[in-house]
């Protein structure tokens, strides 16, 4: 009887901890679903109200007319070209910068004091708030001219899309195995070829990813780009002149008080969303059937 009472005392604390952690486990992936279900709502609820009010404005006319005073009409065509094109040169001047500075850190900064303060640096960039960031660029780059640019815009963008590049890439390189850098080193490879063909290679996924988390972040962008390149209600093509964008646009059309500029103010966001959400579909799709 001795014997079996303490096989049989642990066959109880064994079930009792069996319920235990399946009672743990059921309520942590009940947290979870209601978690989901509740993100899920979220977004489903954001992107329902922007289908509601935006697609009603969305016409002919706004795709190919510019600003325009109530009543008169008008579109948001140049606003439109002005976003493409600030936030086009703002991701191309930021993301090599962005990709560049990632790799330094992940490959070369190890036991590096210029890598830590780097890294310092770029997390202090990333937390900052867009309204400093465009004061900056004013200060440094609009008030000595005397007048406002796309490109200064641009410049302001491209700050804060380069510290999400390099959190990044610096992030995705570190995941690569030793193992893989140390085949294409033995095979003879200089380091920077082993860097750019097997590591960036293998986690081009993940780059990519961070460099649509980029254009997310300042396709949106208001409030460095009302001091930089401040907007313009005519067509401009000129970065060095003030420009029009769609962030800018939908700022002074939503508080205003007229009923076509609050319309079209709900389909410029409409498009800005669906552009974003259009990008990430097409790289994820490309990136999956390099993959593969």
């Amino acid at each position: 009887m001795s014997s079996t009472s303490p096989s049989l005392m642990r066959a109880d604390r064994s079930r009792a901890l069996l319920v235990r952690r399946q009672l743990s486990d059921r309520l942590a992936t009940g947290f979870g679903w209601v978690a989901m279900a509740v993100v899920v709502w979220m977004l489903g609820s954001i992107l329902w109200t922007l289908l509601r009010n935006g697609l009603p404005g969305l016409s002919v006319h706004l795709f190919t007319r510019s600003m325009a005073p109530p009543g008169q009409d008008g579109g948001l065509a140049n606003a439109i070209v002005g976003d493409i094109l600030q936030t086009g040169l703002g991701v191309l001047l930021g993301a090599p910068a962005g990709l560049l500075t990632g790799i330094f850190l992940a490959e070369y900064g190890a036991n590096n004091k210029l890598a830590r303060m780097v890294r310092f640096v770029s997390d202090m960039l990333l937390s900052a708030p867009s309204i400093l960031i465009g004061l900056f660029i004013y200060m440094i780059m609009v008030a000595p001219v005397g007048h406002f640019s796309g490109f200064s815009g641009s410049v302001a963008l491209a700050i804060l899309a380069m510290p999400i590049v390099v959190r990044t890439t610096e992030d995705m390189l570190r995941l690569v195995p030793v193992s893989m850098r140390e085949a294409g080193i033995a095979l003879g490879a200089p380091k920077w070829r082993v860097i750019l063909f097997i590591c960036l290679r293998a986690v081009r996924g993940g780059v990519m990813t961070g460099i649509l988390l980029a254009v997310a972040r300042v396709a949106g962008e208001t409030a460095p780009l009302l001091f930089t390149s401040l907007g313009n209600s005519e067509w401009s093509l000129d970065m060095s002149r003030p420009m029009a964008s769609l962030p800018v646009a939908i700022y002074q059309y939503a508080g205003s008080a007229y009923q076509d500029w609050m319309q079209q103010a709900w389909s410029g966001a409409l498009l800005v969303t669906f552009g974003v959400l259009i990008i990430n579909i097409v790289v994820r799709v490309g990136t999956r059937g390099g993959r593969a």
